[in-house]
């Protein structure tokens, strides 16, 4: 099942420089590992803005809400989820 989901990141203020790249480095190794299963088919900032919208493919909404409660992030972000099925006039035979 494929899921749009946006994603923005609120670091607090008073979080120290050394702990932010502490996060954002595992954060980025656990989501170029998603990336490598298929499950974090595509990822994409948001300019201007710590965002990102990204599209999910994965088995159902509790291996998503798994995923995403995974993220070391996710306790700073705001995220907005929007499942998605295949338009009928796709050209691409890969978007079920």
């Amino acid at each position: 099942m494929l899921y749009h989901v946006e994603m923005t990141v609120k670091l607090p203020p008073d979080m120290s420089a050394e702990r932010a790249a502490e996060i954002k480095a595992t954060e980025k190794a656990y989501a170029q590992e998603l990336q490598r299963q298929g499950k974090w088919r595509h990822l994409w900032r948001v300019a201007g803005s710590y965002a990102n919208v990204s599209v999910f493919d994965v088995e159902d909404n509790a291996e998503l809400q798994e995923i995403i409660s995974g993220l070391p992030l996710f306790p700073y972000m705001e995220i907005r989820v929007k499942p998605l099925c295949r338009h009928p006039s796709s050209v691409r035979d890969d978007d079920s």
